[in-house]
This record gives structure tokens, C-alpha cells and sequence, in this order.
């Protein structure tokens, strides 16, 4: 799997995991979870216990229940003065980490200074039962309390025992004695978790215009213009060409919003009375919920809004109603995609409305298998630790696996699906250490959750309803350079519904039809995704357990937009290595002029003259040409999924100034000294970019002045050229020019000199605009 050039351990690794895909039990497959390990767990649910004796003086019992296997030891809840207790509870415990043959179950009596033993319940390992579903959950059944010489207590137990697999609905919302280290208060951030996107919706306010507007000051000319809010999002029109009481503006503003719609659309007609120094002249409150949704381009109507101002008498607020107005058309654009990723590595492409979806086109399978190698991402009892958890995004849909506390070859074993609707789309699945295990709960400005890596799979790369096991390395950019910080196991499979469906969609638009029809601009779609990409991760932020808002960015590339010197490189080495074929190309026909191998020279003559004769062999040679050398290719077609590939990212020859230029916030927080080095860096790349594209400029400009007339005797002497061409060309069959000037082209060396062309030099000494430049 490593490519040429590329280090060692920065490669991608085929794996042969022990998975159950391809592997047949009878007429079905082995089980549901086919793209992960089987691991075994005992489960053990404490559901309640009745007729708990007294133990206080009180006379009255403070019950939880301690579930213990070996060294592993889950605790419920503790009640205060209960004697019939209702818990509830699941404790998962590892199979392979199980050393005792015994299973113990003890309900204690809370107590100030030491618990007092109420009564236990045994298993011996050996006979506990297997489920495997689909079988129906085991049914708990009440146990007799035993004192610990074995002797009958007072008190029933409620229990469900069982040996199982990560398969069983009980896995998710269980205790795991692989967190057996993590507070009870912490609990709920290290369980696995599936969320789901807000929808997002485009807000269009086309603002038209204002009437009867009233400014404080009458003798002047008022300077107008619409201030629209929502919620962090502001936006301003230009000031109204038309200085009156009656202000027009015909002008679009573009927000994004989530549902549920929680922040109302606030529009503020304001003068610009002076420098720094507006009037608030009338304002308008429109909630989202009421709006209009579109789905084409059909303008919606239009409605005027009442503009109130509000008055501060006394302390007090009031409103008062008065004659100006707004004319406005509000809508909620349903027919466009709202990006909150880069367009690069999109994982979403439908439009915002239900109704202009697609059918999907099969399903993507993901087993997130294990992690190896995970480097220490923080300090704890004075040792390197890393609590390792996973999230992949999708579409709207994000999953987060379960945190291994302490383990730096973490194994997950967890299976997700999601649905496809396009192929031309990436998951994304990273791979985090979870900084808020240990007292720093959901308390905002705690630690934040460190990033491990992260990969990138693109679905059109991948062969229908083939198993991809790899090893994925995971590489983070520094101020240092890039490291490698583990791998991650990934177990991948599309599985196509419709082969017809999924072939038509190359036909298809990449977005909604809504993006062409009426496009939005570059500036308009960058500012728009970063409002998009701060509502997914706010929201996110707000689940339980939190995504947070640092995991979320990092997902969703936020930064991918920022000045890099490193990605320009690697951007520039791309363009040349397109450019590549053409210049080898180019460098092969110039061999065949020249002569360099004799006989290919005469196979080219006797080609070309083949397609001269017959022009209409030109385009089937072309496509059989192409379609030879896509056959010849397949042998070679790659077998494995793309990775973050260090090489062409320039990320392993990066400067380290380079880097640190590359992670600076923004705005700058460097010295002066430092900023100024990489100001006047700038400023020479600066002036190799305008040099070349002043020298585009001055080609273009040449063939422009061959009929301006700029320079007199060169224009005459083309137009007398272009007249004799002309009665040339309408006399000589166009068969024997384009042999003559083949000819001409693919002549000797001996009839050549090395002197540039009378046209080139004609072309050379054309004037152009470059003389008039300050």
C-alpha cells in the first residue's frame, strides 16, 4: 500500500481483522455487526430488589448494589430509606479482561462511616447463558439474598445475567469495566452516541424599499439604510441612492438558520446622521416560523411590515405604532444545499427541502475497528495517558464511539450505517483524546478534547459491496512538522440498492438545481458557511454528552480557508503535476520534430497523412486512443482507499516558520519583527504572481493590437497577410494546406536554423498596454 516517495510510516496498511463480512452461517451471514470483532461481554442488569431489612438505628435501609467480578467492581445508585429500591442499571464486563470465575452481587446499606453488608448473590461464569440477537433480551428474574456463610437473608434481588456481544441493545447505556477508573459524574461523556445535524435553511430578505420614514432632523437629507439581524448574524444594504423619506434598495441579504427556529429576524432602519453616529428610525420583528419556504425560484410574495420605534420614558419601554413601513420579501430558500464543510469534501450535496430529495443509492457500512500506537495526549499520576474516542460525519448524521480510558491501542468494535444519496461524497472519521473524565464534566473553558488525526474516504473510490480492512495513519500538523500520532483500524463497505440510479447520477448536477439558477457568490457561500459551521458546532456543544466545539471545527475544516505558505506550494507542485502530461507531451512532439528517432518521425508522417485524408478517422483515433489507455490502466487501477498523504500536502518539507505563520490566530498574535519578515516574504511572492500575470497581459494585449491599428505598419502588414491567406485558402483545398503545413512543421533538422519564426518575431514586436502602466 505505499505509495512511491512516500515514508514508511506515513503508508496505508492492509489489515486482515478477524470480522464476520463474507463469513456464512447457514442461509445468513454470521451476524449483523459483520464489519467489526466479536467481543464478548457479561452482562449483568440490576433491575430492583424488595423487602430490604432495616439496618439503621433509624430503621430504615440506604440501598445501592455493588456488582463485582475480580478487580472490577460497578456500583448503583444509592437510595435513602428504602426497602424496595428500583435501579435499573447495566455493568458491561469485558470478557477478555475477566480473571475470577465467580460473579458476586452484594446490596449494601449506605453508612456514614463504613457500609453494612445486606445480603449478596453468586454466579459461577461457567453456567451463565449466551444470548445472540436477534433473541429477545433475557427476562430478570428475582434472586434470594444470601448472608456470607451462604445462609438465606432477607430480601429479594431482581436480576438479568447473561454473556453477549457490542451487538446487544444493552451495550450502548451500559457501565463498561473498561471505564472502570472514570467518576460517576463523568460517566455520560464517555458513552457512545449518534447525533444528527440541525437543518439548516438559507434566509433570503430582499429588502425594497421604506416609506414615510420620520428623522430627527428635517433639514437634511436623510442617509438611509437596513440594518437585518439574526441572531449573531448581521447584515447591511448600501446607503439608499435616493435621500428621501422614501428610501428604495431592491437588495438581498443571505443568513443561515437552524430548526428549530429559535432567534427571531430583526430589521432596523437606521440614518446615518454622522460619522460613527446612526438614528435608529423604525424597526420590524419577523419570527422565522411564519416565514414563506420556497423550493424554486419563483419569487414569493411581497408583504410591507410596520416599523415601530421604541421610546424610553421613565425607565420603561413602549411601543408606538406609526405610519412608516417597510417593503420587504422574506423567504426560506429550501432549494439550495447550505454548506457547513468545504466543497472540496462535501458529505452532503441535497437541497435543505425533504420534498427535493432524491431516492438514496445504497448504504455505507463503517466498522471502526481499534487504534494502535496512540501517543500520550496529557499527563495523569505523573505518566502519559490518552483516552481515545472516534467520530465520523456523514450527511446530517454524526456518531461518536464510546472513550477507552487509558489505552493506547484503544479497541471500539462499533458498526455504523449511513444512507447514501451521492457517490461524489467523503466521510470523515477522527479520531480524539478525551480531555473531561476526571472532574472536568461539562464546565465551559475546562480542558478541550485533543485531536489525534483524522481520515478522509471518498465513496466514488470505493468498488460496491467490497470490504476494505485498513490501517489508516494518523498524522497531525504542528509548529514542529507533521507527526504521526497512531493508526486507526477501519473496516469500510458500500453496498449499491440501484446500479441504474447510481450511474445516472454522474449526469446529474453535483448541487442543487438552485446554485445554478440563481447563484450565490464566493464571498456570499464563505461568509454563509462560517454562520453555518458555528450553528452545527453551538448545537452539537448543547447534546449530551457534548460534541464539542473544538471536535466539530476540526471535522468540518473551519480553518481550511486561511493563508497556508505550505498548502500554496502543495497547491502549485498539483497544477504542474496536471500540467505534467502536457509538457511530456510537448516535449515528445518536439523529439518527433527533430528527428531524434527516425522511424517514429516516418510513423507520424504516415499517420498524419492517413488523418489528413481522411479527417473523419480524427475523432475515433481519439476515443480509441483514450479507451486503450483506460484498459491499459486497469491493470494498475488502485485497490485501496485515498489517506492524508504527507508528500503532497508538502507537510514533511515544510519550513518551520513556514508552520508557525500556518497555526498564528487571526488576526497576528507574533511580534512586530516576525510579522514584518513574512509581510516582505509575501510581498516578493506577491511580485512573481504579478509579474506573470502581467506578462498573460501583455500576450493578450498583442493579439488584440494585431487589429487596433496601434502600431500602423504591423496591422497593414497583417491585414495584407490575412487578404492573401484568404485567396489562397478559398483556391488551395484544404487537404493539401494542412499537408504542406504539417509538412512544414515536422521538416529536418537540416532545413531548420535555430532562430525564433517570422511570425514569432512579428508577434513579439507587437505593441502593448504594458508602455501606459504608472
Amino acid at each position: 500500500m505505499q505509495k512511491p516517495g512516500q515514508a514508511v510510516d506515513f503508508a496505508l496498511k492492509e489489515t486482515y481483522p478477524k470480522i464476520g463480512a463474507g463469513a456464512v452461517t447457514g442461509d445468513k451471514l454470521s451476524c449483523t455487526y459483520d464489519l467489526v470483532e466479536q467481543m464478548q461481554y457479561l452482562y449483568v442488569r440490576v433491575v430492583k430488589a424488595k423487602d430490604l431489612p432495616s439496618k439503621d438505628v433509624t430503621g430504615g435501609v440506604d440501598p445501592y448494589v455493588e456488582v463485582k467480578l475480580g478487580n472490577y467492581k460497578g456500583i448503583t445508585k444509592h437510595f435513602e430509606k428504602k426497602s424496595n429500591p428500583e435501579w435499573n442499571q447495566c455493568f458491561a464486563f469485558s470478557k477478555d479482561r475477566i480473571q475470577a470465575s465467580v460473579l458476586e452481587v452484594v446490596v449494601k446499606d449506605k453508612d456514614v462511616v463504613v457500609d453494612d453488608f445486606v445480603g449478596r448473590v453468586w454466579f459461577d461464569l461457567n453456567e451463565i447463558p449466551k444470548r445472540v440477537p436477534p433473541d429477545s433480551p433475557l427476562a430478570p428474574q428475582w434472586y434470594r439474598l444470601e448472608t456470607r456463610k451462604g445462609e438465606k437473608a432477607k430480601g429479594e434481588l431482581m436480576l438479568a445475567v447473561w454473556m453477549g456481544t457490542q451487538a446487544d441493545e444493552a451495550f450502548p447505556d451500559s457501565w463498561h469495566s473498561d471505564a472502570a477508573m472514570v467518576g460517576t459524574e463523568s460517566v455520560a461523556n464517555i458513552r457512545s452516541k449518534v447525533y444528527l445535524s440541525p437543518k439548516l435553511w438559507y434566509v433570503r430578505v430582499n429588502v425594497i424599499e421604506a416609506q414615510d420614514l420620520v428623522p430627527g432632523d428635517k433639514t437634511r437629507y436623510p442617509e438611509v439604510y437596513v440594518k437585518a439581524n439574526l441572531g449573531h448574524q448581521i447584515l447591511r444594504t448600501r446607503v439608499s441612492q435616493i435621500k428621501t423619506i422614501n428610501p428604495m434598495w431592491n437588495e438581498d441579504l443571505m443568513f443561515v438558520a437552524a430548526e428549530p427556529f429559535e432567534e427571531p429576524l430583526v430589521l432596523t432602519v437606521e440614518d446615518r446622521v454622522g460619522p460613527n453616529k446612526d438614528e435608529t428610525l423604525g424597526r420590524c420583528l419577523i419570527p422565522l416560523h411564519q416565514v414563506q419556504r420556497r423550493l424554486d425560484h419563483k419569487p414569493v410574495n411581497t408583504r410591507w411590515f410596520n416599523l415601530e420605534k421604541h421610546i424610553g420614558a421613565e425607565g420603561e419601554k413602549k411601543e408606538t405604532k406609526f405610519a412608516s413601513r417597510i417593503h420587504l420579501r422574506v423567504c426560506l430558500d429550501g432549494g439550495y444545499h447550505v454548506l457547513d464543510e468545504s466543497t472540496h469534501y462535501s458529505s452532503d450535496l441535497r437541497p435543505t427541502a425533504k420534498q427535493l430529495w432524491k431516492p438514496s443509492i445504497g448504504i455505507l457500512e463503517v466498522g471502526i475497528i481499534s487504534a494502535q500506537g496512540l501517543m500520550p495526549m496529557k499527563t495523569r499520576d505523573g505518566r502519559g495517558t490518552t483516552d481515545a474516542y472516534c467520530v465520523a460525519k456523514y450527511g446530517q448524521k454524526w456518531i461518536r464511539t464510546r472513550t477507552i480510558a487509558d489505552s493506547f491501542a484503544p479497541k471500539w468494535n462499533e458498526q455504523y450505517t449511513w444512507e447514501v444519496f451521492d457517490l461524489s461524497t467523503v466521510i470523515t472519521v477522527g479520531v480524539f483524546d478525551n480531555g473531561h473524565l476526571h472532574g472536568g464534566g461539562d464546565k465551559s473553558g475546562g480542558t478541550k478534547d485533543s485531536r489525534i488525526g483524522k481520515v478522509r474516504i471518498r465513496l466514488s473510490t470505493l468498488e460496491s459491496d467490497r470490504v476494505y480492512t485498513h490501517s489508516y495513519p494518523l498524522l497531525v500538523l504542528h509548529n514542529s512538522g507533521v507527526k504521526k500520532t497512531g493508526e486507526v483500524q477501519l473496516a469500510v463497505r458500500f453496498t449499491s440498492s440501484s446500479f441504474i440510479n447510481m450511474m445516472y447520477l454522474y449526469s446529474q448536477p453535483l448541487l442543487p438545481k438552485m446554485h445554478y439558477i440563481h447563484p450565490l457568490s464566493v464571498i456570499q457561500l464563505d461568509n454563509l458557511r462560517h454562520q453555518a459551521t458555528q450553528i452545527v458546532s453551538m448545537r452539537l456543544s448543547r447534546a449530551e454528552p457534548a460534541l464539542r466545539k473544538e471536535v466539530v471545527e476540526y471535522m468540518l475544516d473551519v480553518d481550511s480557508h486561511m493563508w497556508s505558505m505550505r498548502r500554496s506550494k502543495a497547491n502549485f507542485f498539483r497544477i504542474m503535476k496536471v500540467l505534467g502530461g502536457l509538457i511530456a507531451f510537448g516535449r515528445w512532439f518536439d523529439q518527433i520534430c527533430n528527428w531524434k528517432n527516425p522511424i517514429t518521425t516516418i510513423l507520424i508522417h504516415i499517420l498524419f497523412i492517413i488523418l489528413v485524408l481522411y479527417p473523419e478517422l480524427i475523432l475515433p483515433t481519439i476515443f480509441l486512443y483514450l479507451f486503450l489507455i483506460g484498459i491499459w490502466n486497469f491493470r494498475w487501477r488502485p485497490r485501496h482507499p485515498p489517506h492524508m498523504d504527507t508528500r503532497l500536502s508538502h507537510a514533511d518539507a515544510a519550513h518551520p516558520d513556514e508552520l508557525d505563520e500556518e497555526f498564528d490566530s487571526f488576526p497576528t498574535s507574533r511580534s512586530s519583527d516576525i510579522v514584518k519578515m513574512r509581510y516582505d516574504r509575501l510581498r516578493s511572492i506577491g511580485g512573481r504572481v504579478q509579474t506573470v500575470v502581467g506578462d498573460l497581459a501583455t500576450q493578450g494585449e498583442r493579439f488584440q493590437s494585431l487589429l487596433s491599428w496601434r502600431d500602423p505598419r504591423a496591422t497593414t502588414l497583417f491585414v495584407t497577410f490575412c487578404l492573401v491567406a484568404a485567396i489562397v485558402l478559398y483556391v488551395t483545398p484544404f487537404q493539401v494546406v494542412c499537408l504542406l503545413s504539417g509538412f512544414y512543421v515536422l521538416r529536418h533538422p537540416r532545413f531548420r536554423h535555430k532562430l525564433p519564426s517570422v511570425p514569432i518575431n512579428f508577434f513579439r514586436r507587437l505593441p502593448a498596454r504594458s508602455d501606459s502602466m504608472l
